[in-house]
């Protein structure tokens, strides 16, 4: 069985015995993979401690047929996440990036463009400068328009009618998906505000190509919270729960 080689990045390891764990990983040519890291937890082994949630490194792995997991092999550490030590919104929003890609993610199922784009993230969140949560806020936009699950934002999601262009405020449903008109809007439970300007920039980050954290406008603190408790809201209906980790996005 011929080896596979690819970047990757360390989503979540458990520990499966004294010198193993269970590593989930996103792939660049393989998408996310489960897989055995035997003697991982040794003082030397062919994992050089590169194994850290948030690392990228370079994975040598065995594809086994399913049910069984694949068996990685070896690993090599390109880059580790260091912010966190020093800045826990970058830590939380860099952690939040781990958990949509292992709850909204299939796996086997290749999307380099999805990788490229959670790494550029996790490189901006490790560096200085850009807002934390713009920086995750574009990731997600990103994320939902490449896996298919881009929120309706120009017209109502039930019944197709245009937003009107003078609106200044939007009802946005996140069961439904989308902003929802005067009409559709009765009996639904879910209803958040949303005003223009937080509505235009969602539009704006979902135009661009999402290699990188672009930012275009500038968005008033009242529209970040906007775009904050939509996402959340609506990424809470797409897997059905409470995201753990909003509670330290802030």
């Amino acid at each position: 069985m011929a080896a596979e080689k690819t970047l990757a990045i360390v989503l979540r390891v458990i520990e499966f015995s004294e010198t193993s764990c269970v590593v989930t990983l996103y792939t660049r040519e393989f998408g996310k993979i489960t897989g055995l890291a035997k003697g991982a937890r040794r003082k030397k082994s062919p994992f050089d401690s590169a194994l850290d949630v948030l690392a990228l490194v370079r994975l040598v792995f065995l594809r086994k047929t399913p049910p069984s997991m694949d068996l990685l092999t070896e690993a090599k550490l390109e880059r580790r996440f260091r912010a966190g030590a020093a800045d826990l919104g970058r830590l939380y929003a860099a952690y939040y990036v781990i958990e949509l890609l292992l709850v909204l993610t299939e796996g086997g199922e290749s999307q380099p463009e999805l990788y490229d784009l959670a790494e550029e993230t996790i490189r901006l969140l490790d560096s200085e400068g850009e807002n934390p949560l713009a920086i995750l806020a574009i990731f997600e936009l990103g994320l939902l328009q490449i896996l298919g699950h881009q929120p309706m934002l120009t017209a109502c999601v039930e019944c197709g009618r245009k937003v009107p262009d003078q609106a200044t405020r939007f009802s946005f449903c996140s069961v439904s998906g989308g902003i929802v008109c005067t009409l559709c809007r009765s009996g639904k439970t879910g209803v958040l505000s949303l005003s223009r300007e937080a509505r235009d920039w969602m539009l704006e980050q979902g135009e661009s190509d999402f290699d990188g954290a672009k930012g275009g406008t500038e968005l008033s603190a009242r529209s970040r919270v906007e775009v904050r408790q939509i996402l959340n809201h609506f990424e809470n209906s797409l897997v059905g729960y409470r995201l753990p980790v909003q509670d330290f996005l802030s």
